[in-house]
């Protein structure tokens, strides 16, 4: 039988919220230092997603459909991250393998919550349009 140390694991969940905490912090302060660069592609990967939700149910109340809304959606965001990346924390690409590593960081599952999000609020908002049609 394992016994826990319950003082232990407490330490470690405040240490990781102490660390959650800065991380955020350094995301909106203006050319952080980010000593653990996977703390930088958390921090790339979880605004993508909130920036895929709050384009998807803006496309959906305008609303926008079909090719122009895809090719807008990957245009606003992949061009939102990369000047987030690059202008405001001023990093080195380099550093995180390229342009494309930085672009590529969570897309998909952006884009997934953009589908979500864009079809709820388009099929809530103009389903009697839809009828019509």
């Amino acid at each position: 039988m394992v016994a826990k140390n319950s003082s232990s694991d407490y330490k470690l969940n405040k240490s990781k919220s102490v660390d959650i905490i800065g991380c955020w912090k350094r995301s909106i302060t203006k050319n952080a230092e980010w000593p653990d660069k996977d703390e930088f592609l958390d921090v790339i990967y979880w605004q993508r997603q909130v920036l895929g939700i709050i384009i998807g149910v803006i496309w959906g109340i305008i609303p926008l459909k079909g090719f122009i809304a895809l090719a807008l959606f990957a245009v606003i965001n992949c061009g939102i991250i990369y000047l987030y990346c690059t202008n405001f924390q001023s990093i080195d690409e380099e550093l995180y393998g390229g342009a494309w590593e930085l672009i590529k960081e969570g897309f998909m599952t952006s884009f997934a919550c953009f589908l979500v999000t864009w079809i709820i609020f388009y099929t809530g908002l103009h389903f009697d349009h839809l009828m019509v049609e």
